[in-house]
């Protein structure tokens, strides 16, 4: 059988290269490589699809959490609450301001944070919260922003998701090579809901300064690349018909009977799947029966961040997250992108059948 990735990125790109390769000659023609007129472009057509005043094209998602907390003058002393359950980064960029990052629990159904828990933990050293939409799926924003607390929306998996953007004072997003709005290379982007936080954080970008004359902040070199920009303006315009196949593919699964041999994610109309990542307690099991059959699978955040070893100064012990813990333990992902077919997905459940020893459908 042939293999089956994780992701098949190229499966997405590569009908798009003619168009591609003319925007890059466009590029290499104009000689106008740094902040240039398709970054300008890509930032007024991402805005206008988040639905937000202005967006700001930096280097990576990483860079683009440091300079919202920069922005909004989060530093030493001060408190952000965020889940344990993230990549590195959500917490890392918390760290580098020198602020602390105070873990919350999570909903087991969701794998996002769980409200109530994220109340329990406010004090008067709050400066933020900082939801991800994990995986594709919307953080319950609504019921986060009652607290009263600024929200910062680590969106880095979700772009395409409705609703993501609307309620934090800024958004941080990721164009890592296998998101749902990729780039060829690193590429970030934040969206603001104010422009006075979108202009500290445009200066910020470019060292602190407008011009290259004057230097108002201490400030960073993360600019998005006019090569990457001219890239994601082409993917932009394909995005609504990716996030359609990938909710297809995994309203697929479903009929194939995956949910009736692990834990598969909740539905909800909203999830965009950037990754379809199950639960099981015979995880290990499986995902050594997928890379048996050379099907691409990954779990996700074990240890989580309150154990991983750059924070144990923070004082986190095990069992401290107790939810966030047992989801390290079970979590798996299954292959999905825009365009997988119905046959790799019909072998990937066969496979995970076989492994928990159900009877074949």
């Amino acid at each position: 059988m042939p293999k089956i990735p994780l992701v098949d990125v190229k499966a997405q790109y590569a009908p798009l290269i003619p168009q591609l390769e003319r925007a890059f000659a466009e590029v290499l023609s104009s000689g106008a490589f740094i902040l240039g007129p398709n970054v300008q472009a890509f930032e007024r057509e991402a805005a206008d699809y988040l639905g937000v005043q202005q967006t700001v094209g930096v280097a990576n998602g990483t860079d683009a959490l440091v300079l919202v907390l920069d922005a909004l003058g989060i530093g030493p002393g001060d408190e952000v609450i965020c889940p344990a359950f993230s990549f590195f980064a959500t917490a890392e960029a918390v760290a580098r301001r020198g602020a602390t990052p105070v873990f919350a629990e999570i909903d087991p159904q969701t794998y996002n944070l769980d409200p109530e828990d994220v109340a329990a933990r406010v004090t008067p050293r709050t400066r933020a919260i900082l939801p991800v939409h994990l995986f594709g799926r919307p953080a319950p924003l609504g019921e986060l922003a009652k607290l009263g607390v600024p929200l910062i929306e680590d969106a880095a998996q979700a772009f395409g998701a409705p609703g993501i953007a609307q309620a934090g004072v800024a958004s941080t997003l990721s164009f890592y090579p296998t998101k749902n709005l990729f780039g060829l290379g690193d590429g970030g982007l934040v969206a603001v809901t104010d422009d006075d936080l979108g202009e500290r954080v445009r200066l910020l970008r470019f060292h602190g300064s407008r011009d290259k004359v004057d230097f108002h902040f201490v400030g960073y070199n993360s600019r998005l690349d006019e090569l990457q920009a001219a890239a994601l303006r082409i993917f932009l315009r394909h995005l609504d018909d990716w996030t359609r196949l990938r909710r297809e593919a995994a309203d697929r699964y479903r009929e194939l009977g995956l949910g009736e041999l692990v834990e598969t994610p909740e539905e909800d109309p909203r999830h965009v799947y950037h990754l379809f990542v199950s639960r099981s307690p015979e995880r290990d099991r499986i995902v050594a029966a997928l890379r048996d059959a050379e099907i691409g699978t990954a779990t996700y955040y074990l240890p989580p961040l309150h154990l991983q070893p750059a924070l144990r100064f923070l004082g986190w012990a095990e069992g401290s997250l107790p939810e966030t813990e047992k989801l390290a333990r079970e979590n798996f992902s299954v292959p999905l992108w825009a365009g997988i077919t119905r046959e790799q997905q019909e072998r990937v459940v066969e496979v995970v059948r076989s492994a928990v020893g159900a009877p074949v459908a």
